[in-house]
């Protein structure tokens, strides 16, 4: 131990702090977005020296932590695998064939060596006079206290709070005699063989878990306040049978199916703010023929929103539909009025009996996984600060962050954004510097701060419900986000690297 340098996060703990080295580079998250940034960096910039932290005992992230049964991609893996990776399996894949795909990577590109598990960051210093981050680390396994230096943070923890799933209180769920679990605290030990169940949500959880506990349970009940909008491609794409019939490489494969599947996503994201009521009629009348006659499509399938301005839920194959017209599963849209002794009273009077209740009512976003942040000796307030792109914030120096898309895949925005991070490294060293900051122009001063997300443009419930706690984005470029990736993919690659960052 030795005492704290000027730069050190103030008031974290009492505890002692041990120094555990400096790196050229340190990036939060050993999932998606940390895997293929740590790829990019290897690549692009060999001679630096770097380390991925990661608060979970393994790789993946998200595909570590969600274990709830049929748990899968919501969208194609040709996009949501990486640019550089070749994906060799179905259009839809299963969590345990994503992590065997990340596994590749990382054993291809040597990374485990780089990566320390059960490393939570609990606070992050820059000081200008030393020019680098104090980063301080929670080494859960032991409980001693970490002290990291970087020149550069690369945050790529994901959004979601993997601690607190959102999970909402209704009267009585004290006295229901059986059990509540929430997906993403799933217990490994839970047999609904012959139960009852009800799973309370519509959106893409509900839709995967349901088709898979449906094969055992004795009935599933899908209770929704309101309805999603649902799309059952094939899990395997007729195009890659093809191809693979052909026994042409498998890298061509992928960049074909890759190309096709973007086509896809880039009209049904522009049609569905050019035209949504031709992608409304496009995904209803697709889900007509897979259906049980005389369904309530209606009352039980049709939104209240516009397409695309929640997630789409993909199910695969059609396979909650199937288990719909087995009668395995079924539909009750109504409002939750109280928890019973043997389940849920819904609001018209009715009474579903359940043995397990399933909330899969979905997560809270973490702005940068809840870090306490300073910047010489000042604490950060993120909801006061505006984004650069989607990938750096005002007035914060040497951190880059990854955030992908919604209605794409989240890996589609990986590759950009590292592509954009080593090329700003690069024009760094041209210019002979070591710091960048995002820093707001003269003509910028009073411009009017908007939301994080534009509810107009999304309002999922997860993303309405933390927007107090994340930063906010302006009317003007380069202070925006949420650009869709057909734009995107242009504006990126071509993006001024002196507009809006300061150089010292």
């Amino acid at each position: 131990m030795t005492s704290a340098p000027a730069s050190a996060p103030q008031g974290t703990t009492d505890r002692a702090v041990e120094e555990a080295g400096h790196v050229d580079v340190l990036i939060v998250g050993a999932g998606v977005s940390g895997i293929g940034a740590a790829h990019h960096l290897q690549e692009s910039f060999p001679d630096r020296t770097f380390l991925l932290l990661d608060a979970q005992p393994d790789r993946g992230g998200t595909w570590w932590t969600h274990r709830y049964p049929g748990v899968r991609s919501d969208s194609d893996l040709f996009t949501y695998g990486y640019r550089f990776k070749p994906w060799r399996g179905p259009s839809i894949a299963a969590g345990e064939e994503i992590l065997a795909y990340l596994d590749e990577v990382l054993d291809e590109d040597d990374l485990r060596r780089h990566i320390r598990y059960r490393h939570r960051v609990v606070a992050a210093a820059w000081s200008s006079e030393e020019r680098r981050w104090t980063v301080e680390v929670d080494q859960e396994e032991t409980g001693r206290l970490l002290r990291f230096t970087t020149d550069f943070l690369w945050m790529c923890q994901g959004y979601y709070n993997h601690a607190e799933p959102y999970q909402p209180q209704w009267e009585g769920m004290d006295r229901f005699g059986g059990t509540i679990v929430h997906p993403q605290d799933w217990p490994e030990d839970l047999d609904l063989t012959g139960k009852r169940v009800v799973v309370v949500g519509s959106g893409s959880t509900a839709s995967t878990l349901i088709p898979a506990i449906a094969e055992t349970a004795d009935h599933v009940t899908m209770l929704q306040r309101s309805p999603s909008y649902y799309f059952a491609p094939p899990v395997v794409h007729e195009l890659a049978v093809q191809l693979r019939a052909l026994d042409i490489p498998e890298e061509w494969t992928h960049e074909i199916l890759r190309r096709q599947y973007m086509q896809q996503y880039h009209w049904l994201a522009r049609t569905s703010l050019d035209a949504p009521d031709e992608v409304h009629t496009f995904l209803m009348e697709s889900m007509r023929p897979l259906l049980p006659e005389g369904f309530d499509v209606e009352k039980h399938l049709t939104p209240r929103y516009r397409p695309w301005q929640q997630r789409i839920a993909i199910v695969p194959d059609g396979d909650f539909f199937a288990a719909l017209r087995a009668g395995k599963a079924s539909i009750v849209t109504d409002t939750i009025a109280e928890f019973t002794e043997k389940g849920i009273r819904v609001g018209s009077g009715d009474e579903i009996e359940a043995d397990v209740v399933v909330t899969a009512t979905g997560f809270n976003l973490s702005a940068f996984g809840d870090v306490a942040f300073r910047v010489d000796g000042e604490p950060v307030d993120f909801t006061q600060k505006v984004t650069w792109r989607g990938i750096m914030i005002s007035d914060v120096p040497n951190m880059a962050y990854v955030f992908g898309y919604f209605r794409h895949s989240w890996t589609l925005r990986v590759d950009l954004v590292a592509d954009l991070v080593c090329r700003m490294w690069q024009h760094m060293r041209d210019k002979g510097a070591t710091v960048v900051v995002p820093t707001l122009r003269p003509g910028d001063a009073d411009m009017p701060l908007r939301p994080w997300s534009d509810p107009e443009n999304f309002n999922s419930g997860y993303v309405l419900r933390s927007q107090h706690v994340l930063f906010k984005q302006g009317d003007r470029e380069p202070w925006t986000h949420m650009l869709e990736h057909e734009e995107e993919q242009e504006v990126l690659p071509k993006a001024d690297l002196d507009d809006g960052l300061v150089y010292r």
